[in-house]
C-alpha cells in the first residue's frame, strides 16, 4: 500500500504565488490540517515515510515517523518543480510580465522552462524515477507536492502532459495507492 500525502496549505505570505522548490512553512489552517495527516499516517502505520527533504513536508513525516518509531527518509525527487526566476513571484505578476508563456508547462513540455528552471518532462522523469524507486512490498507514505503526486497519478491513468493538472490532488490530500 502506498499513500501519497500532498502537504497542506502554505504560510499565507506564499499563496497565490510560485513557490515550486522555495522551502517554507505552512499557514496557521495547514499546520492544524498537518496534525491531522500524522494523526492518519499513525494510524496507517507505513513501514516507511518518504518525504521531499522541504520544510513543509518534512515537519510531517518527522512527526509521524517518531510517532512510530522509524526513520523518516527525505527524497529530493519528490520535491515541487524548480520555476527558476519564478520562484516567489505572484501568479498575477507572472502572466502581467510573461503574456501565456506558462501555457508552455503543458504545450512544449520537453523543451519549456518557466522562469529558466525545470521541464514538465524533466521533473516527471524524476517523479516517477523516485516512484519507481519506492519497494514494492513495503507499506509507504510519501509526503510530497502537487507535480509529482499530479505526475504519478497521470501515468497510472496513461495520461499524457496535457492532462497532469487533472490530477492534481488538493493540499492536505492523502491519494491511496
Amino acid at each position: 500500500m502506498i499513500w501519497l500525502v500532498r502537504h497542506p496549505p502554505v504560510a499565507l505570505h506564499w499563496q497565490k504565488r510560485c513557490y515550486g522548490i522555495s522551502d517554507m512553512g505552512l499557514s496557521r489552517e495547514g499546520a492544524c490540517l498537518a496534525a491531522d495527516i500524522v494523526s492518519k499516517l499513525v494510524a496507517f502505520s507505513p513501514d516507511i515515510i518518504v518525504h521531499s527533504d522541504m520544510r513543509r513536508t518534512r515537519t510531517i513525516a518527522e512527526r509521524a515517523a517518531d510517532t512510530l518509531s522509524i526513520e523518516a527518509q527525505a527524497d529530493y525527487r519528490w520535491r515541487e518543480r524548480n520555476f527558476g526566476s519564478w520562484e516567489g513571484c505572484s501568479w498575477n505578476n507572472i502572466y502581467r510580465d510573461t503574456g501565456n508563456a506558462m501555457d508552455g508547462m503543458l504545450s512544449a513540455p520537453e523543451t519549456f522552462r518557466p522562469g529558466g528552471g525545470e521541464t514538465t518532462a524533466e521533473m516527471v522523469a524524476r517523479s516517477l524515477g523516485a516512484w519507481h524507486d519506492l519497494p514494492a512490498d513495503q507499506n509507504i507514505a510519501v509526503i510530497a507536492h502537487g507535480g509529482p503526486i499530479a505526475a504519478i497519478m497521470a501515468d497510472k491513468c496513461q495520461d499524457g502532459f496535457h492532462l497532469l493538472p487533472n490530477h492534481i490532488a488538493e493540499p492536505g490530500s492523502i491519494t491511496r495507492i
